[in-house]
């Protein structure tokens, strides 16, 4: 993506060059792109710029060029509250809260204080079958000065119970604040579960007149860790919300007043930018949202809370995890999060240990204090790639809750699997895209880190679900069991790489041979196995494939690729059962040599 020139008069930062425009653009870029291509086969100036377009999931649109557009931005705090709910303090640009789900109370109880005491400004405490027992909240929380840290709840199996426990636990004393975290419609989605929102109006109520106390939570990963996109993931929060305002107004809570009581639980992914457009868009969608219900402007903001993705976690070279979270730490921040979790490295593998969870702490308190991403609100305000993905996000958020309204909400729609439909046609069109590396996986299906050993965690609790669930599936389970598969064969796990000619006729495509049998776990030797790939240029295939694929044969191999095209070898083409070359299914081609290695007489 780039920005045209724009001069800016005799004393501009631009007034030494010509002004340029679209149609000079797409000029330049044409000549680029025909450097590529075949005589007869060149880009006109539209053609080039329609070429660099990128299409991302949920029907959005990425554009190589954004120019200048005049456009009224609004002001942070004020409707459509895109900009954020406020100015930001700079000091403390958001609430850093960190998750405990230990069942053992004395090991979450340690947890707490070690965050408080490092920089960690409220608690996030989920609780139930998989986490902390709500009889046990009294004592996990025993060290916090609930006048100074928040506490926020979730929980799968015993919402009520946890929301009983933490308001018993404060009673009347002073506080500074909280959340229940009832989530009705995102447990139904989760677990398979029918949707039971009697208990909501008592709680709420018990809330009510509390500062900075929040019963209601919409927790937008449910959707998006089950495989649905960001689009479908918001769209389904904001039906949830107005599922539970239609049934406190019911209840006789207006809107006005349970507006009050949301918080948006959202996912942060690496894709830095899409982070920050769907925290944007999700506030001028509620925002909408309140002003159709009547709720006074100044009260139509939405608070958002941020968690980097699970799904985007990989076991597989965990430290990359740490990567990922930066990424959209930063998203969270240029998006105006008010809140936001980084989730350990490790929280694939199981319970995350006192060094993950101090990294995972360090990660956005970095960013906030040393990095300063923080001291600026909104600051991708006015960038025109922004805000062009915010408006196009909302649009497709809008037109997707619609959908849900017309289907009867989305209680309604998930009863009847129109959710289950959208997640696995996201999932269709993911998954080859991952399959072929079009979506690289770092440390997963590229740049795989051979050898390392996968992490020993204690292992969480599986809350119990029905065959409704979404149940959460991450984009490198794929490539995890392929690597799972070659762990149990051992040193049978093994590819032979014959090399041809000189290391400029086959040192690159060794090199990616090499890389993508690591991705499933296989690894490339001299001798030994009955899968070989010859690796070289055209001129070295010419030279010695065929004397090279007779040696394979002769030595035991079964099955012989070749890195490349097989065409390279003209005439001896045949020889060859197949090819590697980017952007075929490697989790096919993998796939296929772990099992003949697993039906492979290992005598």
């Amino acid at each position: 993506m780039t920005h045209a020139p724009v001069a800016t008069g005799p004393d501009g930062l631009a007034s030494g060059f010509p002004e340029q425009d679209r149609v000079a653009w797409q000029a330049l870029a044409a000549a680029v792109l025909n450097k590529g291509r075949a005589e007869g086969e060149e880009l006109d100036g539209p053609g080039a710029e329609a070429a660099l377009h990128r299409r991302l999931a949920g029907g959005l649109d990425i554009a190589p060029l954004y120019l200048r557009e005049d456009r009224p931005l609004g002001a942070p705090g004020s409707m459509p509250f895109t900009r954020g709910l406020a100015l930001r303090d700079g000091t403390l640009p958001w609430d850093v809260r960190q998750l405990h789900d230990d069942p053992d109370a004395a090991r979450s109880r340690a947890a707490v204080l070690d965050d408080l005491e490092h920089g960690v400004t409220s608690v996030w405490v989920h609780v139930g079958d998989d986490g902390v027992a709500a009889a046990d909240l009294a004592e996990v929380l025993a060290d916090v000065r609930l006048d100074l840290a928040p506490v926020v709840l979730s929980s799968l199996t015993d919402p009520q119970g946890a929301a009983e426990a933490l308001l018993d636990l404060v009673g009347e004393a002073p506080s500074a604040g909280g959340a229940l975290g009832l989530d009705p419609v995102g447990r139904a989605v989760r677990l398979g579960a029918s949707c039971d929102l009697a208990a909501l109006a008592p709680l709420v109520r018990r809330t009510l007149g509390r500062p900075g106390w929040r019963a209601l939570t919409v927790d937008a990963r449910y959707l998006h860790d089950a495989g649905g996109t960001e689009v479908d993931a918001l769209a389904v929060a904001v039906a949830s919300g107005v599922a539970v305002l239609r049934h406190l107004e019911g209840e006789g809570i207006s809107p006005a007043t349970a507006f009050a009581q949301v918080e948006f639980r959202v996912p942060a992914t690496a894709d830095q930018f899409l982070t920050a457009a769907t925290l944007r868009a999700l506030r001028r969608v509620w925002a909408r949202v309140g002003e159709l219900s009547g709720v006074p402007e100044a009260d139509r903001g939405a608070r958002t809370h941020a968690v980097t993705s699970r799904r985007m976690f990989s076991r597989e070279d965990p430290w990359v995890n740490v990567l990922r979270s930066t990424l959209a730490v930063f998203g969270a921040s240029v998006g105006g999060a008010d809140a936001v979790t980084v989730l350990p490295y490790d929280t694939v593998s199981g319970l995350p240990e006192r060094f993950s969870r101090r990294l995972a702490r360090n990660t956005q308190i970095l960013l906030a204090d040393e990095s300063n991403v923080g001291r600026v609100t909104d600051p991708g305000g006015g960038s025109w790639y922004l805000e062009d993905l915010t408006d196009q996000v909302a649009r497709a958020v809008w037109a997707r809750f619609r959908e849900l309204e017309a289907a009867g909400g989305a209680v309604q729609a998930h009863a009847d699997g129109l959710l289950h439909e959208w997640v696995e046609a996201a999932r269709a069109e993911r998954g080859p895209a991952l399959a072929t590396r079009a979506v690289p996986l770092t440390g997963v299906s590229t740049f795989p880190l051979a050898g390392e050993p996968v992490l020993t965690r204690t292992p969480r609790r599986t809350p119990a679900a029905t065959d409704r669930a979404l149940a959460p599936r991450r984009d490198a389970e794929v490539f995890e069991a392929l690597r799972d598969r070659a762990r149990a064969l051992g040193d049978r796990a093994t590819v032979v790489v014959r090399t041809l000619g000189t290391q400029r006729d086959f040192g690159a495509r060794q090199t990616f041979t090499v890389n993508l049998l690591a991705a499933g776990g296989l690894a490339a030797v001299e001798a030994g196995s009955p899968l070989a790939v010859i690796a070289s240029s055209r001129t070295g295939y010419a030279e010695h494939a065929a004397q090279a694929v007779a040696d394979l044969r002769d030595s035991g191999a079964t099955h012989v690729l070749v890195a490349g095209g097989a065409r390279e070898l003209g005439d001896d083409s045949g020889l060859v059962d197949g090819e590697l070359f980017d952007g075929m299914d490697v989790v096919a081609v993998l796939d296929d040599l772990l099992t003949r290695l697993e039906t492979e007489d290992p005598r």
